[in-house]
């Protein structure tokens, strides 16, 4: 067993312990035909509502499209700008830049590496509208801190939770600390479709009901078109998988938090950092990040040992080609930069078995 390989992921253990809820449900949309939103949809977005303790949820078709459709319903637009870590997956960018808005991207802090509350002051203007905070592997990032920084200057606080469902700060649900938060189901997340999907969670009814329009093709009524929209809708299949799902996620990630316990003791090789947890946040773990100045070699010693970890992310956002063009340089945000050169995502994901676990834990302390 142990000649095995063991992959960053592996969704075929998890699709076993659950395949004949996941087929009844989509049996279920099937006889309904409710393929587009729909009943399953809404069933989905109530139970998550609840989980998350907020008012209100709106499924979508992707993450991407619950950060486009959250930065829209604020009327962030050409001529404004948002602040942003540059530690993160793209999509947190797209979002502004598909408004016409300009992404601002800040450096993390050299511990958690989340977003930088000390960096955001200095890159307020009087363009700016909103920041987007990133749950950055599941950790919450100081919500205080940068709440009163975003009420302090009358900015909207967009939570950007893609990999942070189940996630707390101070004992509260991640999703409804600001005024949106924004979610992706894609297969691999804590909490994942069979496909594509995405939400949105708020507690301002108002936001809702513009996201629920935007998504729907800008349309409260059919074939009556109100503004500009879009054809974001989640799919039925989704919804069902979800909702079959969602009642497993606490224990998901329970088993999550054991395995990154088993790391964060087990790993005692002086060349290997770790994300610092502060008290007041209860990470879910979506990715174990860990950086060593050697990072090539500890891939190569890894694979040798037939362990495949991920890398989570390469480049930075702001020296992204994309975003060639605001000018960023390297060496402009240099705890990001860091991260992005020296970082390596092991294994972790609830099937995971405690043998695997100390094989991952015996290859990087040899290292």
């Amino acid at each position: 067993m142990m000649n095995e390989k063991i992959s960053f992921l592996d969704l075929t253990k998890q699709y076993r312990t659950i395949k004949e809820e996941i087929l009844h449900a989509l049996e279920k949309v099937c006889s309904h035909t409710a393929f587009s939103d729909g009943q399953f949809v809404r069933e989905f977005e109530k139970h998550f509502a609840d989980y998350c303790n907020t008012k209100c949820c709106a499924g979508v078709n992707s993450g991407t499209s619950a950060l486009h459709l959250a930065v829209l319903a604020l009327d962030i637009g050409p001529g404004d700008e948002v602040i942003l870590p540059a530690n993160t997956f793209i999509a947190t960018a797209w979002a502004v830049s598909y408004t016409g808005a300009k992404p601002v991207f800040i450096d993390c802090t050299e511990d958690t590496w989340n977003i930088d509350p000390d960096a955001i002051a200095e890159h307020i203007h009087e363009n700016t509208r909103g920041i987007i905070g990133v749950h950055l592997y599941g950790q919450p990032f100081d919500v205080d801190r940068v709440k009163e920084i975003a009420e302090r200057h009358h900015l909207f606080l967009i939570e950007d939770c893609a990999q942070a469902h189940g996630a707390k700060y101070k004992g509260n649900a991640v999703g409804g600390l600001g005024h949106i938060g924004c979610f992706s189901f894609y297969p691999g997340k804590n909490l994942g479709a069979y496909g594509e999907g995405g939400a949105t969670t708020t507690n301002n009814s108002d936001l809702d009901l513009r996201i629920r329009n935007l998504r729907n093709h800008g349309s409260k009524k059919k074939y009556y078109h109100d503004e500009l929209g879009y054809n974001y809708r989640m799919d039925g299949f989704q919804g069902a998988v979800l909702s079959v799902k969602l009642p497993h996620l606490d224990s998901w990630n329970r088993r999550r938090q054991e395995i990154a316990v088993k790391y964060q003791q087990g790993i005692t090789n002086p060349k290997i950092r770790m994300q610092h947890q502060p008290d007041w946040a209860e990470s879910v773990y979506h990715l174990f990040v860990i950086t060593t100045e050697e990072r090539d070699e500890l891939l190569e010693h890894l694979n040798a040992h037939h362990i495949f970890p991920g890398m989570h992310y390469p480049v930075p956002i702001h020296l992204q080609k994309a975003y060639a063009h605001l000018n960023y340089r390297a060496g402009d945000l240099p705890r990001a930069e860091y991260l992005s050169n020296h970082c390596i995502s092991l294994p972790i994901y609830p099937e995971l078995s405690d043998e695997e676990v100390a094989k991952v834990l015996e290859s990087v302390n040899s290292f």
